[in-house]
């Protein structure tokens, strides 16, 4: 990604993103609409959301998992994944039980990530880790370990954030550390607080692979 990306390169990295607990239909459906005038990658809705979206005429469709807690039956997010599929997802966007990775039980980490990728084999499968709260907490490290999991699992992406953690969003420092972790054989997703173009390059400069966005429009009424 060049330093002084376009507004079309930045919205063809962007997951157009709608996940507060009031969302109604009607706002899924002007979300999908936007989507389309902004030329996004793809939509980003609750798991109930997606038949909607699709109804709607999205065209890439994530849903997010064990959201935002995490603490989830692994069963029940692997339910859910591929329940979220079968309505018209493409991308799965799933929350780790951070209290395991925390406790340094990252064998509980892989075999929750490993549930979700065996019930949605054909999906993209980005990974939420949480990054401000593992790296508060215990470090880089940790943060890195988390990502290690992830890709032993067999995710596609790693993601920072679920944007709903009093801890925080994407940082520049967690978007480095995971892309010199994955070492380009997985994506990354920055996603949680991102409001402004210069935030947004910021992230692509670090490392990211694609970006989540609530406030999409006034990112790229930013850029060229």
């Amino acid at each position: 990604m060049p330093s002084q990306p376009t507004r079309a390169q930045v919205a063809a990295l962007v997951d157009h993103t709608l996940l507060r607990p009031e969302a109604t239909a009607a706002d899924v459906v002007a979300l999908v609409a936007e989507a389309a005038d902004l030329g996004v990658y793809a939509v980003c809705v609750s798991p109930s959301m997606v038949p909607i979206a699709a109804q709607a005429g999205a065209t890439r469709i994530a849903a997010v998992v064990g959201f935002p807690s995490g603490k989830h039956l692994s069963a029940v997010k692997a339910h859910e994944a591929a329940l979220a599929v079968a309505s018209g997802a493409s991308e799965i966007d799933m929350v780790i039980d951070v209290g395991a990775a925390l406790a340094d039980d990252l064998d509980a980490v892989r075999a929750d990530i490993a549930g979700v990728r065996v019930a949605v084999p054909a999906a993209v499968l980005k990974v939420i880790v949480e990054s401000a709260v593992l790296v508060s907490r215990a470090g880089d490290q940790k943060l890195a370990q988390v990502c290690r999991a992830a890709e032993d699992a067999g995710a596609d992406f790693v993601k920072t954030s679920t944007g709903f953690h009093p801890a925080g969003g994407a940082s520049v420092r967690a978007v480095a550390l995971m892309a010199a972790t994955v070492g380009g054989r997985l994506g990354v997703k920055a996603s949680g607080g991102i409001r402004t173009a210069a935030e947004a390059v910021a992230m692509l400069e670090a490392g990211a692979t694609r970006l989540g966005l609530s406030g999409t429009r006034a990112v790229l009424d930013g850029l060229r």
